[in-house]
């Protein structure tokens, strides 16, 4: 099978002891491409990717800080974002959005944190990675308000909302990216808008180390595993499971021009 997890923190401590290990577990599984998502633990470490995507030619990476870190956003911490897209291994800028369950951030801070991270996106002609957590009306009326216009697009990761807020998205050049938790028995609604939605739309990921797929729950989740999302959305898109995984491989190259 030929596969591209669209979203793995690869930089985190979870793979401190076996990193290689799990690189080669991933290229052995199929893996062709990994975008390390950036944001690390916070703006301190907001180029956490790059390392890893300078070692691997196989591997991207992102820049961005996640809704929860918003509060530790200064004009400086800005600045260092935007000279990072400099990098040629920096193919999108994310994950940042909104996070209402956690709130570990204030909402005011959180919505102009995300607006000052599209204006800087647009600036850079990078499309944007977007993490939303029970903000979903709030997310994206400012996509459609501030992101739309550029024509960049990007990325909704972990999609966990209704089909009709994927397709509000859909004209607005977005990938819609599923992850580990649509393989549990109790999410029926995500394979349904999996199994709904055009399938040129369509990524997966997986939320590495987070979000292990249904055969791996309660064990650190890896790269290798998009795998057993791969599978479970081609059985619900009555596809060969190779066939699905080479298609969202496919999807990807052509949303970054890769």
């Amino acid at each position: 099978m030929e596969l591209i997890d669209s979203h793995a923190h690869i930089d985190f401590p979870q793979f401190a002891e076996d990193r290689d290990a799990m690189f080669a577990r991933a290229q052995a599984a199929g893996i062709r491409t990994i975008l390390a998502i950036g944001t690390g633990p916070g703006p301190d470490k907001m180029d956490a990717a790059i390392p890893y995507a300078e070692a691997h030619d196989w591997i991207y990476a992102t820049i961005g800080v996640h809704p929860h870190e918003a509060k530790q956003v200064t004009p400086e911490v800005l600045e260092k974002l935007a000279e990072l897209t400099k990098h040629p291994k920096v193919i999108a800028w994310g994950e940042i959005g909104l996070d209402y369950f956690y709130d570990h951030s204030p909402r005011e801070t959180q919505h102009e944190v995300f607006r000052a991270q599209m204006d800087l996106a647009a600036q850079a002609k990078l499309p944007i990675i977007i993490h939303c957590r029970d903000a979903w009306p709030d997310t994206l009326d400012m996509l459609d308000k501030h992101w739309r216009s550029t024509g960049l697009g990007g990325i909704l990761h972990c999609f966990t909302s209704t089909l009709e807020d994927a397709k509000r998205v859909l004209d607005m050049g977005f990938m819609i990216s599923f992850a580990g938790n649509s393989t549990y028995p109790k999410t029926q609604h995500l394979r349904d808008v999996a199994r709904a939605l055009p399938l040129e739309n369509i990524l997966i990921e997986t939320d590495s180390p987070f979000l292990a797929p249904q055969g791996f729950r309660g064990k650190r989740n890896e790269p290798a595993y998009v795998a057993e999302v791969a599978r479970t959305l081609a059985t619900v898109r009555d596809l060969p499971a190779d066939e699905f995984a080479a298609a969202t491989a496919a999807n990807f190259r052509r949303f970054f021009r890769l």
